[in-house]
């Protein structure tokens, strides 16, 4: 009797006669198809798979179940080493990277050698000449002839009109610019934390001793040379100083390449000081080895070339010989090498000034490392690699950090071709008071309509003023959390109505009075390495009953940047502008904000008779770590920044003088407040004991005593009390979970945060005192403790259930267990209460 075997069977039977199923054509594509659609289905998902595909009727469940966790790991592993492959590429360019640096800088150690040995000759010379005065006439007479047979070389006269003139120019300026880039030809310093690496921004390099001042930069990027060429060349997307930058002449080179005639504009970037001009040359050309080369240098008198055009208020300053060598790596992407040379003339501005005009790492932070940032933050955004907020595309977001910068810079620099006019003081010359009746100009299409319905124009109040001994990117980072310090609710409600087209009052300033309600920030976009972050700004309402718009929250598009304290020479800056709920694209922006400059880097001895507290013997960096502060950076005893406050309002004619007097009244107010805030944020102040009360320990003291009433109270090791005071404080600063200590009084406040503590809470050590206990705990928290705290003062700790708290910035966080305990000191008395929160998590 014949047997029939049906297919399930015969499915069966093929799984038993090998260790796989072989899988047709036309199965692999029915479940590539749902593998597209679902990579990791269901059962149920399956087994519907199976009835819908007849084709699949004969492979059992478990066997799809097997395909599906196979092509799961297939596409895990081609995208690994898709990655690695990546890594090797970058890491083969920087290899080739460092080695053509190793080679320039045994270069470099060869000429130092040889001019050590020929300065030592002479020296031996002219000791040995010295000793025979009779010698002196021949020795002079013989320098004089050997003068007169080489005499200096001067470039001869070029013909203004000449293409050939300029093209020899275009000539020495490509031989310079690459001596300065591969070569000697400048004696280069690294930047402190400039590692190189397959994910590193590059190798940073400043000059030492040198006309004028440099900077230079190479690095690794995704994107063709072309392509490259095009983003630098195009100085108005990403150099934040540049107001115009014209190319006034084209002409075409010989060899394939061309040479342009420019004229840009930059920004002044404090009201201290002009702005400057620049005329130059710049030589677009293709090397033998496909690398891709533009250059540029000044036209001056002794270089010859066309004359630039003249410009009022603008200082003309000149570049040297400088530009971007990009060459083409194996596999895909750029090497690209930047070299930015520049005499600013610094002697034309305030002595105090210098510095921001004579410091190659601020030439190094604002021009070199901001093309190479663009640069990558173009390539990831081109790679996706970026996620945004809001659904916002990349450029749209770019563009919004670009005007919300521009506005800033025309605010401060008020050039009169805007339409910008001085006022009159009224006797203090503190605040400059400028108006714009034509701002349709600076505008453009988005405020001309509601500006030509209002009547009016815009008003900007500004101040500049020395700061000695305050961190720029500590000043910033606090005026952006705590608003309330210094701004005024009726002038944001004045600048949140003036968005409107309808009449409003202008506002009485009060003395004291600041935002009654909170401000929530939320996140837009950062750029690759956070050095700037586009934010929404809500400010909730502060329950006024006048107008209509009074009783909703207002909203500010804010711009942060330079908050990394380890950035040496970075610009701080916090920038913001009114906006209503709709946010468009095109939303009219009239940006106000504070901008700090480090004038130097200078450095005092430390002091053997110093005491440490806890917030001046942590340096809290701008990247989520602390380390112990050394006696540079943020304890610089001898630091000055220059700050520049400018804040813009909009005005209608009758009530002009209304708003002027408003306007300088309220920038008086943030000045003083900024004052206090920098007074109670300097770090010598700190170094002398006074931001904690009278008694408290120093830092390496209070860390012992943490770790010691913990082990006491709990039984457990939370640190090494073996410990050197030093080592102790560290491993605390740097423990996983957040650590917090309060005082023990009616309204406790905090007093000491680990660098897990200040991410919690999000917020600073200069701002940890102002938060306390009782805001951070939800109400369920608060009932807790309160029941739990006879227990902690009498058994010494307690621990709390999982639960939920609040940051500073209103952003719940959660946490598995948190632990309580009563610190002691050495006489065995209580001091504080901390609190351990494990395993937490923003919700």
């Amino acid at each position: 009797m014949a047997m029939v075997i049906s297919g399930k069977e015969a499915g069966k039977q093929l799984m038993d006669a090998g260790k796989y199923v072989r899988y047709t054509p036309e199965q692999v594509e029915a479940l590539e198809r749902v593998y597209s659609e679902c990579p990791k289905p269901s059962s149920m998902r399956r087994q519907q798979l199976i009835r819908e595909c007849p084709i699949l009727a004969n492979i059992e469940p478990k066997q799809i179940k097997v395909w599906f966790q196979n092509r799961r790991c297939r596409e895990k592993q081609r995208k690994e080493s898709s990655r690695l492959q990546t890594v090797n590429r970058k890491l083969t360019a920087m290899n080739k990277l460092l080695m053509e640096e190793n080679d320039r800088l045994q270069k470099q150690v060869s000429q130092l050698v040889y001019e050590n040995g020929y300065m030592r000759q002479q020296i031996h010379t002219t000791s040995v000449a010295t000793t025979d005065t009779s010698c002196e006439s021949v020795v002079t007479s013989g320098q004089h002839h050997q003068q007169q047979q080489n005499p200096t070389p001067q470039h001869p006269p070029r013909d203004a009109n000449n293409p050939a003139g300029l093209l020899a120019i275009a000539e020495e300026t490509l031989a310079e610019f690459l001596s300065k880039a591969t070569g000697t030809a400048v004696e280069w310093v690294q930047m402190v934390g400039m590692k190189p690496g397959p994910d590193s921004i590059g190798i940073i390099a400043v000059s030492h001793n040198c006309s004028g001042v440099a900077a230079r930069a190479c690095g690794l990027v995704s994107l063709e040379p072309t392509k490259v060429a095009e983003i630098l060349k195009d100085r108005l997307n990403w150099y934040r100083d540049c107001r115009s930058h014209d190319v006034l002449t084209v002409i075409p080179a010989g060899n394939g390449g061309n040479i342009e005639l420019i004229y840009m504009q930059t920004y002044s970037p404090t009201t201290l000081a002009s702005a400057r001009d620049f005329w130059s040359l710049r030589y677009t050309a293709g090397l033998e080895d496909g690398s891709l080369v533009i250059c540029e240098r000044s036209l001056t008198p002794s270089t010859g070339g066309p004359t630039g055009p003249p410009a009022t208020n603008f200082v003309r300053a000149e570049i040297l010989p400088s530009g971007y060598l990009i060459r083409p790596c194996e596999g895909g992407g750029s090497m690209i090498y930047i070299v930015d040379h520049v005499d600013l003339d610094a002697w034309s501005v305030p002595e105090v000034l210098r510095p921001l005009y004579e410091s190659p790492r601020i030439l190094a932070q604002k021009l070199t490392i901001a093309a190479l940032r663009h640069i990558r933050q173009i390539s990831q955004e081109s790679n996706s690699e970026i996620s945004y907020a809001g659904g916002r595309q990349p450029t749209v977001l770019r563009t919004f950090s670009q005007r919300m910068n521009r506005g800033f810079n025309d605010a401060i620099n008020g050039f009169p071709d805007d339409g910008w006019s001085l006022m009159g003081s009224d006797g203090v010359e503190d605040v400059t008071i400028a108006i714009n009746s034509y701002p349709n100009k600076l505008c453009g299409h988005s405020g001309s309509s509601m500006f030509s319905s209002l009547g009016g124009g815009i008003l900007c109040a500004k101040a500049s003023m020395l700061l000695q001994n305050v961190p720029p990117a500590l000043l910033v980072q606090f005026l952006r959390e705590h608003r309330s310090e210094w701004a005024d609710s009726s002038v944001d409600v004045y600048s949140a109505a003036s968005l409107r087209a309808s009449p409003y009052a202008v506002p009485c300033l009060r003395v004291g009075s600041a935002f009654l309600g909170s401000h929530v920030i939320i996140p837009l976009a950062h750029t690759v390495e956070n050095e700037e972050v586009l934010e929404v700004v809500r400010l909730e309402s502060p329950g006024f009953t006048q107008e209509d718009v009074l009783s909703r929250d207002m909203y500010l598009l804010q711009l942060c940047s330079g908050i990394d304290e380890n950035a040496v020479g970075a610009c701080a800056q916090l920038v913001f502008a009114p906006i209503d709920e709709s946010f468009a694209d095109d939303a009219f922006l009239l940006p106000s904000g504070f901008r700090v400059i480090p004038l130097d880097a200078k450095t005092n001895p430390p002091s053997t008779t110093r005491t440490l507290d806890l917030a001046s013997a942590l340096e809290v960096g701008g990247g989520g770590t602390g380390r112990v502060a050394n006696d540079s950076g943020l304890n610089s005893g001898n630091s000055r920044s220059v700050l520049t406050i400018a804040f813009q309002f909009t005005f209608e004619n009758h009530l002009r003088e209304n708003v002027t007097a408003m306007a300088r009244q309220y920038v008086r107010s943030v000045v003083a407040s900024v004052q206090r805030v920098a007074m109670a944020i300097s770090p010598s102040r700190n170094q002398l004991g006074m931001r904690h009360t009278p008694g408290s320990p120093e830092a390496h003291t209070l860390s012992l005593w943490i770790s010691r009433s913990y082990r006491f109270h709990t039984g457990i090791e939370l640190i090494r009390t073996d410990s050197q005071a030093g080592e102790t404080l560290k491993l605390l600063w740097h423990y996983s979970d957040a650590i917090m200590c309060c005082s023990l009084k009616s309204s406790p406040l905090f007093t000491f945060a680990n660098q897990a503590g200040l991410d919690l809470l999000e917020t600073t050590l200069v701002a940890l005192q102002d938060i306390s206990l009782e805001k951070i705990l939800d109400d369920s928290g608060r009932k807790v403790l309160c029941s739990e705290f006879p227990k902690i003062m009498q058994q010494g700790f307690a621990y709390l259930p999982a639960g939920i708290c609040m940051s500073s910035l209103g952003r719940p966080v959660s946490y598995e267990q948190a632990i309580a305990w009563k610190v002691l000191n050495e006489d065995d008395c209580p001091h504080c209460l901390a609190f351990m929160f494990v395993n937490w998590s923003f919700v």
